[in-house]
């Protein structure tokens, strides 16, 4: 089977005109969406049932006699658990802050030139590329 070769891509070329170019750093980014939103839905399908497990006994009692101190006295005495349920907000909050500013002002011209760059290294090294047949075909 005869691969194409590309020629090496010079950082300064982008291909503003391919259209096929935009379209692959258009899938490329999806996919870095994707991959956010994925790593956000396992942290709280692993992580989260772990912590709120452990705070059972704690969560009963808030639901009898909720306050204030009682959960701020729960996840004090309970730090991995608070941890980890800090940890997967946080994350949350860091996602949907970075596609948010995406949608709304656009992406920073340092991340075009990363996916500019990463889509021209998946082209370069063709089929054998984990990434090759969601970006590239």
């Amino acid at each position: 089977m005869a691969e194409q070769e590309e020629p090496l891509i010079d950082d300064s070329i982008i291909y503003n005109s391919d259209v096929s170019f935009l379209e692959q750093v258009q899938r490329l980014y999806q996919l870095t969406v994707y991959g956010r939103w994925l790593f956000v839905c396992c942290l709280w399908l692993i992580i989260s049932p772990a912590c709120l497990w452990d705070l059972r006994s704690e969560i009963a009692l808030w639901q009898e006699y909720f306050t204030w101190s009682a959960v701020r006295y729960g996840l004090f005495f309970h730090p991995l658990s608070t941890l980890g349920l800090a940890f997967c907000i946080a994350m949350t909050v860091l996602v949907l802050a970075w596609q948010s500013r995406n949608i709304l002002v656009g992406l920073p011209q340092p991340e075009k030139k990363r996916l500019e760059k990463q889509v021209c290294r998946i082209r370069q090294q063709g089929p054998t590329h984990p990434l090759w047949k969601w970006v590239c075909q």
